[in-house]
């Protein structure tokens, strides 16, 4: 097929468009949900992909669910025939998904006339509760069962229609069915929106011109990336690291990544990390993925539309049965939200060796997940999660910010007020830890500190890292102070693992601190 001639302009436009109506999709789900996870921290991410299930518009949503949605697709496409009004559920990590919480809606969107479906479009959201043993369904568990409930792209809808048994299925294996339910049925009125927007589009500018825009945009940022690379020194670089533990008293667990740089791709292999743990920070390959991608696309010029051309770029090697290739049903919850951010630390180290005035020191590695859950007075059921935020890495150019979430992780702070109202809950404080970035030529930003009081008997979990040894820092720059992680009884402190599930009575505190970022640079 001959090339079409290409409108920069309407390139840009275009790209902008795709990316309006993700934004505008998330914005209908973050409204219309009503658990603060959602419609407070914005824990979701909208994407839209094409006929071939190529990616190819995203909002500015959360990197590590955006850069392992392609998987998604492709599983419904392999396991499910499609209809129009057909609404496809998963969550499972070996079948499209992350980690269970993170429920997935994938929607094929047929035009008039069209026997395929055009695009498919994607939301993931995190659900405050997936059932299992802990509330929060992020706690300590030594297989996937424990950890939740497990959905393999199922249909929700089938022609329009709801799938009762489902329904009920899901409202029965989850705390505050009625509050996940609100939660599902917003992240299908945005897909719902965004449909409406892709089939109106197409028809007010052609379909062949739109399918001829998509191809025109991912090659373009397949070229840029591209130039990118050959701005960087070829070569091979090997870098190493480690996970504390896995909850079960097993560690150090090391990461391993070999990576050559070449003006055509780049390779990131794996295959030398540590056999998959028993506790829960396992990441299938969708995660590792998603955080190649993310550094990759951290090198790329600011206004580079995100999409498969930058996908075409990477080489990604893993072995079956390690931390970063898990086989089911190896436990996953904390390979989401810990082991994701720890492999971007190790490719920024690896990348680093080739750009080195260009990528930041290691910054707090971790999202400190914190949730917990309990029974009301009057017999109702609820869960809270959330992540708390940490240092970022000081760069050659400027010192880290402090109180901020970083790489995997692009979502909000809980509001205290909103906290205090829907759960029985006290927070005694929320504040900077001063001082717990690395110092250097420019410091690391800093930690938070945040205390929680129970009001009612509570279960918490807690899944965390860098509590042992802080984020380095870069260029001789010092390392950020490690988290911590403590319950308050009787006045009294008592420290606790990285990794914990405890219960809490009323009067007790939680007590959290992250990590500061590393810093830059030495301090002259």
């Amino acid at each position: 097929m001959a090339k079409a001639s290409i409108d920069p302009v309407r390139l840009e436009v275009f790209h902008h468009l795709l990316s309006a109506f993700c934004e505008e999709a998330g914005v209908r789900l973050q409204r219309s949900a009503i658990s603060p996870n959602i419609r407070e921290r914005a824990d979701f991410s909208i994407a839209v992909f094409d006929r071939r299930g190529q990616l190819v518009a995203q909002a500015a949503h959360i990197p590590v669910h955006l850069g392992s949605a392609g998987d998604a697709v492709a599983a419904v496409r392999r396991e499910l025939e499609l209809a129009p009004g057909d609404v496809i559920v998963l969550n499972d990590p070996y079948a499209g998904g992350t980690h269970l919480p993170d429920v997935t809606l994938v929607r094929p969107v047929f035009v008039p006339g069209g026997r395929q479906p055009e695009w498919f479009l994607v939301n993931r959201a995190h659900h405050a509760d997936i059932g299992g043993g802990t509330p929060g369904s992020m706690g300590i568990a030594a297989d996937l069962f424990a950890e939740g409930l497990v959905i393999p792209p199922l249909h929700l809808r089938r022609r329009g229609v709801l799938q009762q048994d489902f329904w009920r299925l899901f409202q029965r294996n989850v705390r505050g069915a009625a509050e996940r339910a609100i939660d599902l049925q917003a992240q299908e009125a945005s897909l719902a929106q965004l449909d409406a927007r892709l089939v109106a589009f197409a028809a007010a500018h052609g379909l062949a011109a739109v399918r001829s825009m998509q191809q025109q945009l991912l090659d373009y940022t397949e070229r840029a990336a591209r130039t990118m690379l050959r701005g960087l020194p070829e070569g091979h670089h090997h870098r190493r690291d480690r996970l504390e533990d896995d909850g079960f008293g097993n560690g150090e667990l090391w990461i391993d990544l070999r990576l050559w740089l070449r003006p055509d791709r780049v390779v990131f292999d794996w295959r030398a990390t540590c056999d998959q743990a028993k506790g829960g920070v396992n990441a299938n390959r969708s995660i590792a993925l998603a955080a190649c991608v993310y550094a990759l696309r951290c090198l790329c010029p600011d206004r580079l539309p995100t999409n498969e051309g930058l996908f075409r770029l990477i080489e990604l090697r893993t072995r079956p049965g390690s931390l970063v290739d898990p086989r089911s049903p190896a436990p996953v919850a904390g390979g989401n939200v810990e082991t994701s951010q720890r492999l971007v630390d190790i490719v920024f180290a690896a990348l680093a060796a080739a750009a080195p005035a260009r990528l930041p020191a290691a910054s707090a590695g971790t999202m400190s997940n914190l949730s917990f859950g309990g029974v009301r007075a009057d017999g109702s059921e609820f869960t809270s999660y959330e992540t708390l935020p940490g240092g970022a890495g000081a760069t050659a150019q400027r010192a880290g910010q402090s109180a901020l979430q970083t790489h995997m992780t692009n979502t909000r702070n809980t509001p205290i007020e909103e906290t205090e109202h829907r759960f029985p809950v006290l927070v005694r404080s929320l504040s900077v830890r001063r001082g717990s970035g690395g110092r250097g030529a420019r410091d690391g930003g800093c930690g938070i500190e945040k205390v929680v009081e129970a009001r009612a008997p509570l279960r918490v979990s807690f899944l965390g890292e860098r509590h042992r040894s802080g984020p380095p820092g870069a260029a001789g720059g010092g390392a950020g102070r490690p988290g911590s992680l403590s319950v308050r009884r009787g006045g009294r402190l008592q420290r606790l693992p990285a990794k914990a599930s405890f219960e809490l009575s009323v009067g007790e505190q939680v007590v959290v601190a992250t990590p500061g970022g590393g810093a830059h640079g030495r301090k002259r």
